[in-house]
């Protein structure tokens, strides 16, 4: 059985689902609530998400507003793993990088994994 506090997002889509990415916020901002370690693993045009004002939009009628969800997971201690290949095929600045935000792959995932997470993947 699992007694690790850590919960991994795997976001791979960005505002082309933005459903998708107001859902992995929404289960990330509770694992935050119930007391865990997040960090949300960003690939593929997820990365975006790692840039300012990315996250202003609105998902679907009814959904909360992204940002808002975006800044909760920020305030509750939420990281965000910012692929370095996805990030710079689309030429993207490190240095405009979220303050929660730093540029990592495969090993430092592993590395902050440790021997146990629960994984969403979106």
């Amino acid at each position: 059985m699992a007694t690790n506090d850590k919960v991994v997002i795997n976001l791979a889509t960005g505002l082309e689902d933005s459903e998708r990415v107001t859902v992995a916020f929404l289960v990330a901002t509770a694992a935050l609530e119930h007391g865990k370690k997040v960090t949300m693993f960003l690939t593929k045009e997820a990365v975006r998400l790692g840039v300012p004002r990315y996250a202003d939009a609105v998902a679907c009628d009814g959904c909360p507003p992204l940002a808002r969800l975006y800044e909760q997971y920020a305030d509750g201690g939420g990281e965000l793993l910012v692929c370095p290949i996805c990030f710079n095929s689309r030429k993207l600045d490190e240095a405009t990088l979220v303050a929660n935000a730093r540029l990592g792959g495969a090993t430092p995932l592993w590395d902050w994994i440790g021997d146990d997470a629960t994984v969403f993947s979106y």
